[in-house]
């Protein structure tokens, strides 16, 4: 059995490792350090985040604030500017 935390470097305030990648997308495992913030970035294409476990805010440029913690998820538009804060470490998986 595989675990999220052996795919990342525990030394990272944030650190993305490629999960999987299909024929139409692809799952990134995201895992941010407690106070870790993920820097603002915008994506090309609709993708959603969920967050598997630890206490994140996601925040973007329309002013959205929306707290996420194990088994919530948001969905994120593109283009638009976006960034996360992570209270305690925290795991996520993006998926495009």
């Amino acid at each position: 059995m595989k675990n999220l935390i052996e795919l990342h470097q525990h030394e990272k305030e944030v650190s993305a490792v490629n999960l999987f990648k299909g024929e139409l997308g692809t799952t990134t495992a995201i895992q941010l350090e407690r106070n870790g913030t993920l820097k603002e970035h915008i994506t090309k294409t609709p993708a959603l985040l969920l967050c598997v476990s630890g206490f994140v805010t996601y925040e973007d440029e329309t002013e959205q604030e929306i707290k996420l913690e194990s088994g919530d998820y948001v969905n994120i538009t593109p283009n638009v500017k976006h960034w996360l804060y992570a209270s305690v470490k925290s795991q996520l998986i993006l998926l495009k």
